[in-house]
Protein backbone atom coordinates (compact mmCIF):
# COMPACT_ATOMS: atom_id res chain seq x y z
CA UNK A 1 0.00 0.00 0.00
CA UNK A 2 1.34 3.43 -0.85
CA UNK A 3 1.86 6.10 1.80
CA UNK A 4 -0.92 8.24 0.35
CA UNK A 5 -3.34 5.33 0.19
CA UNK A 6 -2.59 4.36 3.78
CA UNK A 7 -3.13 7.92 4.98
CA UNK A 8 -6.43 8.29 3.15
CA UNK A 9 -7.63 4.93 4.42
CA UNK A 10 -7.05 5.88 8.06
CA UNK A 11 -8.68 9.31 8.03
CA UNK A 12 -11.98 8.04 9.48
CA UNK A 13 -10.32 7.32 12.83
CA UNK A 14 -7.21 9.45 12.47
CA UNK A 15 -7.05 13.15 13.34
CA UNK A 16 -3.44 13.63 12.23
CA UNK A 17 -0.85 11.49 10.46
CA UNK A 18 2.85 11.69 9.67
CA UNK A 19 4.65 9.52 7.15
CA UNK A 20 8.44 9.33 6.96
CA UNK A 21 8.76 12.81 8.43
CA UNK A 22 12.30 14.10 8.76
CA UNK A 23 13.27 17.51 10.10
CA UNK A 24 16.85 18.74 9.92
CA UNK A 25 18.52 22.02 10.80
CA UNK A 26 21.77 23.29 9.34
CA UNK A 27 23.98 21.59 6.77
CA UNK A 28 27.22 19.70 6.54
CA UNK A 29 29.02 19.25 9.84
CA UNK A 30 26.50 21.46 11.63
CA UNK A 31 23.49 19.46 10.40
CA UNK A 32 21.19 18.35 13.23
CA UNK A 33 18.42 15.79 12.74
CA UNK A 34 15.49 16.69 15.00
CA UNK A 35 13.10 14.11 13.50
CA UNK A 36 14.27 10.94 11.77
CA UNK A 37 11.72 9.27 9.42
CA UNK A 38 8.82 9.39 11.88
CA UNK A 39 5.58 7.53 11.16
CA UNK A 40 2.66 8.19 13.51
CA UNK A 41 -1.14 8.28 13.57
CA UNK A 42 -3.00 10.38 16.13
CA UNK A 43 -6.33 8.77 16.93
CA UNK A 44 -9.47 10.88 16.77
CA UNK A 45 -11.29 11.44 20.06
CA UNK A 46 -8.29 10.40 22.16
CA UNK A 47 -5.78 12.11 24.42
CA UNK A 48 -2.17 11.52 23.30
CA UNK A 49 0.88 12.63 25.28
CA UNK A 50 4.35 12.97 23.75
CA UNK A 51 7.34 12.56 26.05
CA UNK A 52 11.08 12.34 25.81
CA UNK A 53 14.27 13.90 27.15
CA UNK A 54 15.39 17.36 26.15
CA UNK A 55 16.42 17.35 22.50
CA UNK A 56 14.45 14.20 21.68
CA UNK A 57 12.30 15.99 19.10
CA UNK A 58 8.99 15.94 20.96
CA UNK A 59 8.21 19.64 20.52
CA UNK A 60 9.48 19.55 16.93
CA UNK A 61 7.10 16.68 16.16
CA UNK A 62 4.16 18.55 17.63
CA UNK A 63 5.06 21.75 15.76
CA UNK A 64 5.32 19.86 12.46
CA UNK A 65 2.04 18.01 13.03
CA UNK A 66 0.35 21.32 13.82
CA UNK A 67 1.74 23.09 10.76
CA UNK A 68 3.77 25.50 12.90
CA UNK A 69 7.01 24.23 11.38
CA UNK A 70 7.86 22.78 7.99
CA UNK A 71 9.30 19.32 7.38
CA UNK A 72 12.48 18.57 5.47
CA UNK A 73 11.07 15.32 4.08
CA UNK A 74 7.86 13.36 4.45
CA UNK A 75 4.15 14.17 4.53
CA UNK A 76 1.65 15.25 7.17
CA UNK A 77 -2.15 15.21 7.19
CA UNK A 78 -4.72 16.87 9.43
CA UNK A 79 -7.72 14.63 8.90
CA UNK A 80 -7.84 14.10 5.14
CA UNK A 81 -6.07 17.38 4.32
CA UNK A 82 -2.38 17.15 3.53
CA UNK A 83 -0.62 20.17 5.00
CA UNK A 84 2.87 19.60 3.64
CA UNK A 85 3.36 21.87 0.67
CA UNK A 86 0.53 24.25 1.49
CA UNK A 87 1.18 27.94 0.88
CA UNK A 88 1.24 30.23 3.91
CA UNK A 89 -2.26 31.59 3.32
CA UNK A 90 -3.74 28.10 2.93
CA UNK A 91 -1.90 26.86 6.00
CA UNK A 92 -3.07 29.82 8.07
CA UNK A 93 -6.69 29.12 7.10
CA UNK A 94 -6.36 25.41 7.89
CA UNK A 95 -4.84 26.12 11.31
CA UNK A 96 -7.58 28.65 12.04
CA UNK A 97 -10.39 26.29 11.02
CA UNK A 98 -9.13 22.87 12.13
CA UNK A 99 -6.52 23.29 14.86
CA UNK A 100 -6.54 24.62 18.40
CA UNK A 101 -3.48 25.54 20.44
CA UNK A 102 -2.69 25.68 24.15
CA UNK A 103 0.76 26.81 25.25
CA UNK A 104 2.59 27.43 28.54
CA UNK A 105 1.99 31.15 28.18
CA UNK A 106 -1.73 31.83 28.45
CA UNK A 107 -1.62 34.43 25.65
CA UNK A 108 -4.72 36.25 26.88
CA UNK A 109 -5.39 39.88 26.03
CA UNK A 110 -5.50 41.83 29.31
CA UNK A 111 -8.07 44.35 28.04
CA UNK A 112 -10.64 41.63 27.23
CA UNK A 113 -12.68 39.63 29.70
CA UNK A 114 -12.68 35.84 29.77
CA UNK A 115 -15.57 35.42 27.33
CA UNK A 116 -14.07 37.91 24.87
CA UNK A 117 -10.74 36.08 25.02
CA UNK A 118 -12.49 32.77 24.38
CA UNK A 119 -14.31 34.02 21.29
CA UNK A 120 -11.50 36.24 19.98
CA UNK A 121 -10.20 33.83 17.27
CA UNK A 122 -13.71 33.41 15.89
CA UNK A 123 -14.32 37.15 16.05
CA UNK A 124 -11.15 37.77 14.04
CA UNK A 125 -12.26 35.16 11.49
CA UNK A 126 -15.69 36.77 11.23
CA UNK A 127 -17.47 33.67 12.56
CA UNK A 128 -20.20 33.57 15.15
CA UNK A 129 -19.73 30.98 17.92
CA UNK A 130 -22.23 28.17 18.27
CA UNK A 131 -23.93 29.30 21.49
CA UNK A 132 -24.96 25.83 22.62
CA UNK A 133 -21.43 24.51 22.09
CA UNK A 134 -19.86 27.56 23.73
CA UNK A 135 -22.11 27.14 26.78
CA UNK A 136 -21.12 23.46 26.99
CA UNK A 137 -17.41 24.31 26.76
CA UNK A 138 -17.70 27.00 29.43
CA UNK A 139 -19.54 24.59 31.72
CA UNK A 140 -16.98 21.85 31.09
CA UNK A 141 -14.04 24.04 32.08
CA UNK A 142 -15.93 25.58 35.01
CA UNK A 143 -15.84 29.22 33.96
CA UNK A 144 -19.51 30.16 34.00
CA UNK A 145 -19.05 32.54 36.94
CA UNK A 146 -15.82 34.06 35.60
CA UNK A 147 -16.76 35.14 32.08
CA UNK A 148 -16.84 38.86 32.88
CA UNK A 149 -13.50 38.80 34.68
CA UNK A 150 -10.34 40.09 33.01
CA UNK A 151 -7.13 37.99 33.14
CA UNK A 152 -5.69 40.02 36.05
CA UNK A 153 -8.75 39.03 38.09
CA UNK A 154 -8.18 35.31 37.46
CA UNK A 155 -5.77 32.83 39.00
CA UNK A 156 -3.15 31.14 36.82
CA UNK A 157 -5.24 28.00 36.63
CA UNK A 158 -8.32 29.97 35.65
CA UNK A 159 -6.38 31.84 32.97
CA UNK A 160 -5.19 28.56 31.48
CA UNK A 161 -8.76 27.26 31.57
CA UNK A 162 -9.75 30.32 29.52
CA UNK A 163 -7.00 29.33 27.05
CA UNK A 164 -8.35 25.77 26.99
CA UNK A 165 -11.88 27.04 26.36
CA UNK A 166 -10.59 29.30 23.58
CA UNK A 167 -9.01 26.29 21.90
CA UNK A 168 -12.20 24.24 22.28
CA UNK A 169 -14.72 26.94 21.34
CA UNK A 170 -14.09 26.84 17.59
CA UNK A 171 -14.62 23.04 17.55
CA UNK A 172 -11.25 22.24 15.94
CA UNK A 173 -10.47 18.77 14.65
CA UNK A 174 -7.46 18.57 16.95
CA UNK A 175 -5.89 20.55 19.80
CA UNK A 176 -2.15 20.71 20.41
CA UNK A 177 -0.78 21.60 23.83
CA UNK A 178 2.90 22.40 24.40
CA UNK A 179 3.56 21.93 28.13
CA UNK A 180 0.16 23.51 28.89
CA UNK A 181 0.63 23.13 32.66
CA UNK A 182 4.31 24.10 32.69
CA UNK A 183 3.70 27.50 34.30
CA UNK A 184 1.15 26.29 36.85
CA UNK A 185 1.42 24.98 40.40
CA UNK A 186 0.43 21.36 40.95
CA UNK A 187 -3.14 22.14 42.01
CA UNK A 188 -3.85 24.45 39.08
CA UNK A 189 -2.13 22.01 36.73
CA UNK A 190 -4.37 19.19 37.95
CA UNK A 191 -7.43 21.37 37.33
CA UNK A 192 -6.41 22.07 33.73
CA UNK A 193 -5.50 18.43 33.05
CA UNK A 194 -8.86 17.34 34.45
CA UNK A 195 -10.64 19.72 32.08
CA UNK A 196 -8.57 18.47 29.13
CA UNK A 197 -9.53 14.91 30.09
CA UNK A 198 -13.18 15.90 30.32
CA UNK A 199 -13.05 17.61 26.92
CA UNK A 200 -12.02 14.27 25.42
CA UNK A 201 -14.51 12.16 27.37
CA UNK A 202 -17.51 14.51 27.25
CA UNK A 203 -16.94 16.65 24.15
CA UNK A 204 -15.18 14.11 21.91
CA UNK A 205 -12.13 16.34 21.47
CA UNK A 206 -8.76 15.12 20.15
CA UNK A 207 -5.76 16.35 22.13
CA UNK A 208 -2.01 16.00 21.60
CA UNK A 209 0.11 17.24 24.50
CA UNK A 210 3.87 17.54 24.82
CA UNK A 211 4.94 17.15 28.44
CA UNK A 212 7.89 16.17 30.59
CA UNK A 213 5.63 15.43 33.58
CA UNK A 214 4.63 11.77 34.25
CA UNK A 215 1.63 12.99 36.27
CA UNK A 216 0.36 14.99 33.29
CA UNK A 217 0.97 12.06 30.94
CA UNK A 218 -1.11 9.88 33.26
CA UNK A 219 -4.23 11.77 32.15
CA UNK A 220 -3.73 10.62 28.53
CA UNK A 221 -5.00 7.54 26.73
CA UNK A 222 -1.66 6.94 25.06
CA UNK A 223 1.92 8.09 25.55
CA UNK A 224 4.48 8.25 22.74
CA UNK A 225 8.14 8.22 23.81
CA UNK A 226 10.71 9.92 21.59
CA UNK A 227 14.49 9.64 21.62
CA UNK A 228 16.97 11.07 19.11
CA UNK A 229 14.19 12.14 16.77
CA UNK A 230 12.41 8.77 16.61
CA UNK A 231 9.43 7.17 18.36
CA UNK A 232 10.98 4.39 20.44
CA UNK A 233 8.03 3.22 22.53
CA UNK A 234 4.39 3.82 23.35
CA UNK A 235 2.17 3.10 26.33
CA UNK A 236 -1.59 2.67 26.42
CA UNK A 237 -3.73 3.48 29.48
CA UNK A 238 -0.77 5.07 31.26
CA UNK A 239 -0.53 5.96 34.93
CA UNK A 240 1.87 8.44 36.48
CA UNK A 241 3.78 5.57 38.09
CA UNK A 242 4.03 3.49 34.91
CA UNK A 243 5.21 6.50 32.90
CA UNK A 244 7.77 7.42 35.56
CA UNK A 245 9.12 3.87 35.60
CA UNK A 246 9.38 3.87 31.81
CA UNK A 247 11.23 7.16 31.84
CA UNK A 248 13.61 5.88 34.51
CA UNK A 249 14.42 2.80 32.43
CA UNK A 250 14.86 5.03 29.41
CA UNK A 251 17.24 7.35 31.27
CA UNK A 252 19.15 4.35 32.56
CA UNK A 253 19.79 3.10 29.03
CA UNK A 254 20.97 6.54 27.96
CA UNK A 255 23.49 6.76 30.80
CA UNK A 256 24.75 3.17 30.67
Amino acid sequence: MTTAAKAVQTTGTTAASARQVTKTYGAGETRVTALDSVDVDIQRGRFTAIMGPSGSGKSTLMHCLAGLDTVTEGRIWIGDAEITGLKDKQLTKLRRDKIGFIFQAFNLLPTLNALENITLPMDIAGRKPDKAWLDQVVETVGLADRLKHRPTQLSGGQQQRVAVARALAARPEIIFGDEPTGNLDSRSGAEVLTFLRRSVDELGQTIVMVTHDPVAAGYADRVLFLADGAIVDEMLAPTADSVLERMRRFDGKRTS
